[in-house]
């Protein structure tokens, strides 16, 4: 596939990043030339230095025969105005928007084909704080995903001495629940996936990953793990664009209070928050965090621009007491680094966002896509079509079905039916099934897996 990226930001970098991997001839458009000539002295792809508003610019960048645009500059006008031009000057076939203002967000008339034409409008900033919000109903989790609208959830938890499974083997899960279904998707032990039967053992700092019914997580995460109690006290610091949409999410259900350096910025953020206590002040400040009882902090969120101040904040915040803390870091290095130390969790905002394009790029029919541990492994859904004849997966059982080594089929969505994949559950057509794969290098097997064939009508 031939794809267009406008910008070169973490964004628009790190989908330039999954999806050349993946042989998809890719251009990167910015009017960075530095960023441009650093992406592409780590990546095999195209770069043109230009304004990505420009027809000219577009038309350098090989628009003509583009089969998507996925314009992702920090610029909603830029982002909005090059889509416009795709579908009107060059026809390209699917235009993707990255949109930050709530003023384009709450009026859909603004992407349609009359006007912008816009295929699919992603807000960043509002994908991170829907994952974050998920992360602090269940303060145990690393990751929370949704599929099916809302009816399947993928768990990563950590595997902690005390759980009761831990220390035995996994056919244990059903023998404790034998009342909910619920399927191991994979294990990662110090880093790496494990292959796994009803005879492995979980043992203490084991990632796990396990799928269910929404409805049924809590109770399998007991199983894993000694359960916090639910939380009540949020503290944010960075008051941006995240920042405020997080209090703005939280501050009826929690007791939220907000740091922000700038004055102006508290000054509009009390203005738009009722509940949320809205402080002045530095996030990095020891005397501050004592004076606003960050021992009493059930999670804690760092959201500012800043790594540095992110990672510094929620170091201070663990030391002082705060039960989890949570940062966002953009620089992926960073990462790597920090994840699983004394941070509870490190947010990379690029990979979690990086679902939602994914899902318009896969092949076949694919209705969801998470990205997991940071980027490695990826989760997803597929609609199976066809039949017998058609298709390799419809109308065959899980355990006849070739599936690609490190590829976990865990559930399948059959109208409002959750049903947890086991060795003799039949996929028919029309089912909605998640797909773990534990190297992203399998993915594009994944998909052809649950492509129809040619003769299918």
């Amino acid at each position: 596939m031939k794809i267009l990226i406008l910008g070169a930001g973490q964004v628009g970098s790190t989908v330039a990043e999954s999806l050349v991997s993946e042989a998809n001839d890719i251009t990167v458009v910015d009017s960075d030339a530095e960023k441009l000539r650093q992406l592409q002295d780590r990546l095999d792809l195209r770069t043109v230095v230009g304004n990505a508003a420009h027809p000219s610019t577009l038309e350098a960048a090989g628009i003509a025969d583009a089969d998507m645009l996925l314009a992702v500059t920090q610029s909603d006008e830029v982002n909005l105005v090059a889509c416009k031009l795709a579908a009107s000057l060059f026809n390209t076939p699917t235009r993707i928007a990255r949109i930050r203002s709530a003023d384009y967000l709450d009026r859909e008339e603004v992407f349609s084909a009359n006007n912008f034409c816009v295929d699919l409008s992603i807000c960043p900033e509002q994908i991170l704080t829907d994952y974050i919000v998920k992360l602090i109903e269940f303060p145990e989790a690393l990751q929370v995903l949704e599929f099916a609208s809302g009816k399947v959830s993928l768990v990563a938890v950590r595997a902690f001495e005390g759980g009761p499974l831990v220390g035995r083997p996994l056919r244990a899960l059903r023998a404790d629940m034998p009342q909910i279904d619920t399927r191991v998707a994979a294990i990662f032990r110090q880093n790496r996936s494990i292959n796994m039967t009803g005879d492995t053992v979980v043992e203490k700092g084991d990632e796990v990953f396990f799928i269910a019914a929404t409805e049924h997580i809590r109770s399998v995460m007991k199983e894993l793990r000694r359960m916090d109690k639910p939380a009540k006290r949020v503290m944010i610091v960075g008051g941006g664009n995240i920042g405020r949409r997080l209090a703005k999410a939280l501050e009826n259900k929690y007791q939220v209070k907000l740091i922000e350096f700038n004055k102006k910025v508290c000054a509009s953020l009390a203005a738009d928050l009722s509940k949320t206590l809205v402080l002045h002040g530095d996030g990095t400040d020891e005397k501050l965090m004592q004076q606003e009882h960050v021992a009493d902090i059930d999670v804690f969120c760092a959201l500012t621009n800043d790594d540095e101040n992110n990672i510094m904040s929620s170091l201070l915040a663990k030391q002082g007491g705060a039960r989890k803390v949570i940062a966002l870091i953009n620089r992926s290095a960073y990462v790597d680094l920090l994840q699983g130390g004394k941070i509870d969790i490190a947010l990379s905002p690029a990979q979690i966002t990086i679902g939602t394009l994914l899902a318009y790029v896969r092949q076949g029919d694919v209705a969801a896509v998470h990205s997991l541990r940071r980027g490695a492994a990826e989760a997803l859904e597929l609609i199976a079509h066809g039949d017998r004849e058609s298709s390799r997966v419809v109308g065959r059982r899980i355990e006849e079905i070739e599936s690609p080594p490190g590829a976990t089929i865990g559930a399948m969505v059959r109208g409002d039916q959750v049903l947890i994949a086991h060795h003799d559950t039949v996929i028919e057509a029309e089912d909605h099934v998640i797909v773990f794969v534990n190297d992203k290098r399998s993915v594009g097997k994944v998909e052809k897996l649950f492509q129809v064939k040619l003769g299918f009508l």
